[in-house]
């Protein structure tokens, strides 16, 4: 390819982040610092990921490594193809959203790597989580903020020091949504097919009728390039989350910030999600930003990928 393709150009740059680590519970253990960036230079394309794992618990010894990572990429808009040695398969990108699944030979597992690089272009939602089989063995999962000058510039640097500081604080954070406030989520996303092109706009409302500290009604609204409205009983155990009826029926675990809700509706639909509060912060509060993404099902076959930002306001 003698051009970089639409997603490569939308991931050029370093991007710095400290994800953290959880395990197939939920329970935090560890952070991933990590600096990541894709390169493209005489028509080929390198990823490259260093960094170190701090903590880890009895996840440790898996999840830390002597040498950076850096594997090839067959470039492209459709398939893109990890080529190895770090990690080999391949992710379809969604404009801004890539659903990756590929296996990684030093940390032995599965991953499937949601990247989903937000409407102002220097903020990216991440997270991978980590299979052994058809088991999940945990989770990493943060945010990351994007570099083109962090080597040349002391005030990138104090910038991006600043931003790790709080992903620090708030990485471990579990995801939950008000309490006691009514009041929706709302804003617009994007429909792409499963094709990978672009539908249209859908405005997106996640309405919260609190219920007790443990349970809420969600009344969800999409309407646009996709039309449907839907309620659900959402109850919290920890970090389990379930969803009961009236109008679908799932259950979610969450690994710190992110949820990652499976919702069967009463037809022949489906969804498969990820929900992140980013602005999430140790405390009694909930967060007031929330970035979704949910891959949508007829039957078994993947039909079309919805993705955004929603924003809290109460009523």
């Amino acid at each position: 390819m003698a051009e970089p393709s639409e997603w490569q150009t939308r991931i050029a740059g370093e991007w710095h982040g400290r994800p953290s680590l959880f395990d197939g519970t939920g329970t935090w253990q560890g952070y991933e610092d990590i600096r990541r960036s894709s390169v493209f230079e005489d028509g080929k394309t390198t990823y490259y990921m260093d960094g170190g794992l701090e903590g880890g618990g009895p996840m440790a010894g898996r999840f830390r490594l002597g040498a950076p990572f850096a594997f090839g990429v067959v470039d492209s808009d459709s398939n893109r193809v990890y080529t190895g040695p770090d990690f080999h398969g391949t992710g379809q990108p969604y404009g801004g959203f890539v659903d990756a699944h590929y296996y990684g030979p030093g940390w032995q597992v599965d991953l499937n790597t949601w990247n989903h690089v937000l409407p102002d272009g220097e903020t990216q939602v991440y997270s991978s989580t980590l299979y052994q089989g058809w088991a999940v063995v945990g989770c990493f999962n943060g945010v990351y903020r994007r570099t083109t000058d962090y080597d040349a510039n002391p005030e990138t640097r104090d910038a991006i020091a600043a931003f790790l500081k709080d992903e620090t604080r708030n990485g471990p954070t579990p995801y939950i949504l008000p309490t006691k406030q009514a009041g929706a989520y709302s804003g617009t996303c994007e429909l792409w097919g499963a094709d990978q092109k672009l539908i249209g706009d859908v405005t997106v409302s996640v309405e919260l009728e609190p219920v007790d500290l443990l349970r809420t009604r969600q009344h969800v609204t999409w309407s646009g390039a996709l039309d449907r409205t839907y309620t659900v009983e959402a109850r919290r155990d920890g970090f389990r989350h379930f969803y009961e009826g009236p109008d679908a029926w799932g259950n979610a675990i969450s690994f710190g910030r992110a949820n990652y809700p499976s919702l069967h509706f009463t037809d022949v639909w489906k969804a498969k999600g990820r929900e992140y509060m980013i602005d999430a912060a140790p405390g009694m509060t909930a967060g007031e930003t929330l970035t979704v993404a949910y891959e949508l099902f007829e039957g078994n076959v993947l039909t079309c990928v919805l993705h955004g930002v929603l924003t809290w306001e109460a009523s």
